[in-house]
């Protein structure tokens, strides 16, 4: 009888890539100026990206704290958080 001694580490999911602003616009049913404005004044969490201006990423996390704060269903937004 042969026992196999290889263990293997259980197969983890690769965390959520963060969010474009065009991809939070999207999910939230409004226009992209609108999360701009939500970011600048700190209701909405993101980063940039990147030399000079950069790109910005909102975190999953970020969009779901927004979300939850204004009573919308997660499974409204159409993206997975």
């Amino acid at each position: 009888m042969q026992v196999n001694s290889t263990l293997q580490a259980p197969e983890q999911a690769a965390p959520a890539k963060p969010l474009k602003v065009k991809e939070v616009a999207a999910a939230l049913g409004v226009d992209a100026s609108t999360v701009y404005v939500a970011i600048r004044t700190g209701q909405l969490g993101a980063y940039r990206v990147g030399a000079g201006r950069g790109t910005i990423r909102i975190p999953r996390s970020a969009l779901k704290t927004y979300a939850d704060e204004r009573g919308i269903p997660a499974a409204e937004l159409g993206v997975a958080l």
